[in-house]
């Protein structure tokens, strides 16, 4: 019974993966780190430019610009607008937050007065991925129900005492509120299936509305130390560790559109609510040339993070087919008698990063310095993600074959992407005005129609004098993506929403030098 448990969880958790949008299906890879609000207004462009905190999460060499110590820290606000277009029919939605981001100290010292110019270590901490998303999208559909995805579930099963127990995420809870039922004729173990909700799409069809609400983050912490040598050549590292938390609420819902009080059918719906939490570790390790004063190049890799992860997941259906039962629901612990729990282990894809900066009026008296232009290429593999049991549920096989659907259902599903980081700054003795811009490419490979990018523009402005700097930036970003509220076998039989994103953040950041 476990291993058919397991095997059906798998199957259902593989789909979920493929019918989700970008910041679901890749919320552990597919990220937009926050950082300084200088970072930031630079279109978050630090491989090679270093002389900021934020140098420690993206190539960790910036950091031996250092010569002394500064502590910084990084309060956000954001506002969320997102979009949802289903079926020609659009909804809106908008939520407003309060944020933290990139804080920590870094400190710089001399070296030898040789090779060794400076070092410098630090501690820091960075909002490294922000999972706050809100949208809602509605539409009259008479092509296909949800229910289907359950009789797809258990095609080639014909027992109903196995639907009724073994489909715990699924099947189950369709089959126990008769939003799927038997076809009468048959005994067990040998019945066919059938859809309420499916007997009514030839009529006005039905009508559906999905709701989406999801928060939480990954928040990393870093230890991150770097050296200089001779001025031309810079060296660092960092020790990251990512916590993950992430909590979804969605409901699915379709009903009759003819309002008929005795077609077997009124409506359903099906609640999730998902808890993911763990932790990981990471390294990052960069290096910077500067061929010559006003040059900078950089290049960083960074390695996967592995993460060890636990999901808790509540599933509930409830459904009115018109019966003298009135309205039913049930959820997965009604089924299997016991909260769900899955702990397993996830990695991210590793990141490759080549940096150039160019200096305007480069000197060792940053006074002097007029400004800079600075661009990032970041590739990130993101098939190279996967998911392994942890070590109790290594050497159960129902568990292997699930983590194994996953695998295959991200190497099938996703690609590998370039992300494009570019900004500048002026400087006017004390004051500084910034501008930037970034891309981040689509992660799919389009299979279904699956597309999604994100486009960052910002710009800011900054002060430093006397030992205090404060800088203050706008991100406006723009996403798009697909999400489906359900995947049939046959893709014509079935229709994705259309979300766009737009998000502000206003960021400030305010340090000490010391």
């Amino acid at each position: 019974m476990k291993k058919i448990l397991l095997l059906t969880v798998g199957y259902l958790l593989s789909q979920s993966i493929l019918a989700q949008e970008p910041s679901d299906a890749l919320r552990f890879s597919w990220t937009v780190p926050s950082g300084t609000a200088r970072q930031q207004a630079i279109g978050g462009a630090m491989g090679s430019l270093g002389g900021d905190i934020s140098a420690a999460y993206v190539n960790p060499a910036g950091l031996a610009f250092y010569k002394t110590g500064d502590f910084v820290f990084s309060p956000i606000y954001q506002v969320q607008r997102a979009k949802g277009s289903y079926l020609g029919y659009n909804e809106s939605e908008v939520k407003r937050k309060m944020l933290w981001g990139t804080t920590g100290f870094v400190t710089g010292s001399g070296g030898n007065g040789r090779k060794v110019k400076s070092t410098s270590f630090a501690l820091a901490y960075n909002r490294s991925a922000d999972f706050n998303s809100n949208f809602t999208y509605k539409g009259a559909n008479n092509t296909s129900s949800y229910s289907q995805k359950y009789l797809e579930e258990i095609a080639g099963d014909k027992s109903g005492n196995s639907v009724n127990v073994n489909y715990p995420f699924g099947a189950s809870l369709a089959f126990r509120t008769l939003w799927i039922d038997t076809v009468g004729g048959g005994t067990e173990p040998n019945f066919d299936f059938q859809s309420r909700s499916q007997n009514i799409l030839t009529s006005a069809g039905l009508l559906q509305r999905q709701t989406f609400q999801s928060r939480g983050g990954i928040h990393e912490f870093a230890i991150a130390g770097a050296i200089n040598l001779n001025d031309k050549v810079m060296l660092g590292g960092t020790l990251g560790i990512p916590v993950l938390s992430y909590h979804r609420n969605t409901q699915f819902a379709e009903a009759d559109a003819t309002e008929n009080s005795s077609n077997q059918f009124n409506f359903a719906t099906v609640d999730e609510d998902i808890d993911v939490s763990g932790a990981g570790i990471n390294l990052k390790a960069g290096v910077i040339f500067k061929p010559e004063e006003y040059w900078r190049i950089g290049f960083a890799f960074h390695t996967p993070t592995l993460y060890s992860l636990t999901d808790h997941t509540m599933i509930t259906v409830t459904a009115d087919v018109e019966s003298a039962d009135g309205t039913l629901f049930t959820n997965n612990e009604d089924i299997t008698g016991a909260p769900s729990e899955f702990k397993y282990t996830f990695t991210s894809p590793y990141r490759a990063i080549a940096s150039v900066s160019y200096v305007l009026r480069e000197t060792q008296d940053i006074s002097q310095q007029k400004g800079f232009l600075t661009a990032d290429i970041e590739y990130v593999n993101y098939k190279a993600s996967s998911y392994e049991p942890d070590q109790e549920s290594a050497y159960d096989t129902g568990t292997t074959e699930y983590l194994k659907s996953l695998n295959r259902a991200i190497d099938n599903a996703y690609k590998g992407a370039f992300n494009i980081r570019a900004g500048g700054e002026l400087k006017f003795t004390t004051f500084m005005v910034r501008a930037g811009a970034a891309y981040y490419g689509n992660p799919y490979q389009n299979i279904n129609g699956e597309k999604g990018s994100k486009l960052n523009l910002s710009g800011g402005i900054g002060y430093r004098d006397k030992g205090f700097f404060a800088d203050l930036t706008y991100v406006h970003s723009i996403q798009k993506d697909t999400h489906f509220p359900y995947r049939l076998i046959d893709p014509s039989q079935y229709y994705g929403a259309q979300i766009k994103s737009n998000v502000g953040n206003v960021l400030m950041t305010v340090g000490l030098k010391f």
